[in-house]
């Protein structure tokens, strides 16, 4: 089955049979149930709701649908266009709208989209809320308008304008340092949104921009997501240009890949390290990362005399932590950049902006930037279980098997040892375990994750 619910919204594969594939049916039902959701969360009828799509082939009929859906309930409908996840967020509160839907299913395929949920902050809805979508989705009790109460529908197109000035207007954006160092930067934007938005940026902050895939035509020329194995073109593309570094971004513009001017991957955890390490070194705070994102951010923001919290792993739970902690900075390790004085959501351009702002102050070059971080590696390994083995009772022996270390059960079991540490999650989708570890080599981190399977064997 290639759909699947959760409390984030819904995707799939388009084309298909109904409930088993992402089709124009469930489209239809889904958007109806976000819409009933917020005309009975907000007792009122006549709502306005912002939307806004990635590049993807299927973008604009799956827009149409959600739009004539929309209108279909009463509800008037913004349209961004094609667009990216954050500029979406950042328009929900812009123009004091009640909710968004972002039409885009992110590192994923082509052949897949999805529709995510936004509240009136331009956030995702909490996970209680998404249960209550889900839960109208299956009753489909939907009341749609009458032919007079039908919703408006118009478009914009400064979306992109307005979220990249509220970037230049951060106290912490030197954009005049930036000017200065005129830095030549290759973008990798998988024919995606990046494409348009990113060179945007760069040309304000006075970079010379060297274009990579960046036709907003939906065919991604390599898997999309921004891992090492995808981005052999880039990297050699830095080195032929002797360009100061490269910028990658998934077709939705919310994870940031940097690449050296070497031509080597500056590690997608070391986006948020960077960014972190510029922000705290000017005002001590706290920084959140999930359980499953490297050691790195703490040791960075104990440099500087602030605090490290982990939360569980997804956005929703990170931004959750992140208001309890008043952090300065947080995100994820897949190069998620959260930075609350602009919004609470992971923003690839105000990760360029940050980290640019950065690079110019400390003088460096990026390779040299990164060689003053600590070096991590990661390992992720599954073992597979059979349905009748009980998997909450092997972390539960796992976590008493290691009780004398550092352990969390926030999210699974994260076991903190003196130089590494696994992490211990149950899939949401399948009788398997995910382990996650980080060591300070790919030897040692890969010898831990294959010790970690002989001790849950051991104990099954």
């Amino acid at each position: 089955m290639s759909l699947i619910k959760s409390i984030s919204g819904i995707r799939g594969t388009i084309g298909g049979k109904v409930n088993d594939n992402l089709t124009p049916l469930d489209v239809v039902k889904f958007a109806s149930a976000f819409g009933t959701w917020l005309q009975n969360e907000k007792n009122k009828k006549d709502l306005t709701l912002i939307i806004g799509r990635d590049a993807r082939i299927s973008g604009q009929m799956v827009s149409s649908l959600v739009t004539a859906t929309l209108q279909g309930l009463g509800i008037n409908v913004v349209d961004l266009g094609l667009s990216t996840t954050p500029t979406v967020e950042i328009m929900v509160p812009e123009l004091k709208a009640d909710g968004g839907i972002i039409l885009t299913a992110s590192h994923n395929p082509k052949q897949w989209n999805a529709l995510k949920l936004l509240n009136d902050k331009g956030e995702f809805i909490s996970g209680e809320n998404g249960a209550e979508v889900l839960a109208l989705a299956e009753s489909e009790d939907f009341d749609y308008a009458e032919v007079d109460d039908l919703g408006k529908y118009e478009t914009r197109d400064d979306a992109f304008d307005i979220h990249i000035q509220q970037i230049l207007d951060l106290p912490m954006v030197d954009v005049e340092a930036i000017k200065a160092k005129k830095f030549k930067v290759v973008l990798d934007a998988v024919n995606s949104t990046g494409g348009i938005a990113i060179p945007m940026l760069l040309d304000k902050l006075g970079c010379e921009t060297v274009k990579l895939y960046c036709e907003p035509t939906g065919h991604f020329p390599h898997n999309p997501e921004p891992l090492k194995e995808h981005l052999g073109d880039i990297c050699e593309l830095v080195k032929k240009e002797n360009a100061d570094f490269g910028v990658v971004v998934d077709p939705d513009v919310d994870r940031l890949a940097l690449i050296d001017e070497k031509g080597e991957m500056f590690g997608e955890e070391y986006t948020l390290v960077a960014v972190a390490d510029y922000l705290l070194k000017n005002k001590n705070g706290v920084a959140i990362s999930n359980l499953s994102s490297s050691r790195a951010l703490r040791d960075v923001a104990q440099s500087h005399n602030s605090e490290y919290f982990a939360s569980a792993v997804g956005e929703v739970n990170v931004v959750t932590l992140m208001k309890e902690k008043n952090a300065v900075i947080g995100g994820e390790g897949n190069g998620g950049i959260i930075y609350p004085d602009l919004h609470y959501g992971r923003d690839s351009l105000v990760g360029v902006a940050l980290f640019l702002t950065h690079l110019a102050k400390e003088n460096k070059t990026v390779s040299e930037l990164r060689a003053g971080y600590p070096s991590y590696f990661m390992g992720k390994k599954k073992i597979e279980l059979t349905p009748e083995i009980n998997v909450d009772d092997i972390l539960t022996k796992m976590e008493k098997e290691y009780q004398n270390e550092e352990v969390s059960t926030v999210d699974g079991v994260k076991i903190d040892f003196e130089n590494n540490w696994v992490h211990l999650r149950k899939s949401n989708t399948e009788p398997i375990i995910r382990i996650y570890t980080e060591a300070k080599s790919q030897e040692e981190a890969d010898k831990l994750g294959d010790d970690m399977i002989a001790k849950i064997n051991s104990l099954i």
